[in-house]
């Protein structure tokens, strides 16, 4: 009979640290999709629309790691933070603005286990590009570990920030 063990975030950094293409959800290690071409595009024109929308008022941070203890380390796609350095150690729910997942083949992973586990941290938007239906699919308002707001955007709507009213993002 198998065993699973589950993981904490030291033990998982000091055993995975380098290890692409792993992240850590709820305890166990999951084995992220590999990123096709139309993926990795998307994820550099939201870069660079975010960056050039909110200049230093963000830290746009592209396929990088989240820490939500204690059993948590996501790497979304991108994600807004708090304007500081994060080169001592990285950023918590408090942090986070806006995360983005951008779903070619991982829709629903992204909207069910991570979606889960960002509204039980208290992220307060998400937004999970389905690259697949060309729908940007909005989440806001986290309560008792779900989002009660979500929006649907098709091609041609763009995309407004919570925290940034007033900065709009053609995401399609």
């Amino acid at each position: 009979m198998a065993t699973r063990y589950r993981f904490g975030l030291e033990e998982y950094e000091r055993l995975f640290r380098g290890v692409r293409g792993v992240e850590l959800l709820g305890g166990e290690v999951y084995r992220m999709s590999p990123i096709g071409p139309k993926h990795a595009w998307s994820v550099a024109r939201l870069t660079r629309l975010f960056t050039e929308a909110l200049g230093d008022r963000a830290v746009v941070w592209p396929q990088n790691p989240i820490r939500i203890p204690p059993h948590s380390e996501p790497q979304p796609d991108l994600a807004l933070l708090r304007p500081k350095s994060y080169g001592e150690g990285l950023p918590t729910p408090e942090d986070v603005l806006l995360l983005v997942e951008v779903a070619e083949t991982s829709l629903e992973h992204d909207q069910g286990l991570k979606l889960s586990l960002y509204a039980q941290a208290g992220i307060p938007e998400v937004w999970i590009l389905d690259l697949k239906e060309n729908r940007l699919h909005v989440y806001r308002t986290p309560k008792a570990g779900v989002y009660t707001e979500h929006r649907i955007l098709l091609p041609g709507e763009e995309a407004e920030p919570l925290a940034f009213p007033g900065v709009r993002i053609p995401w399609s």
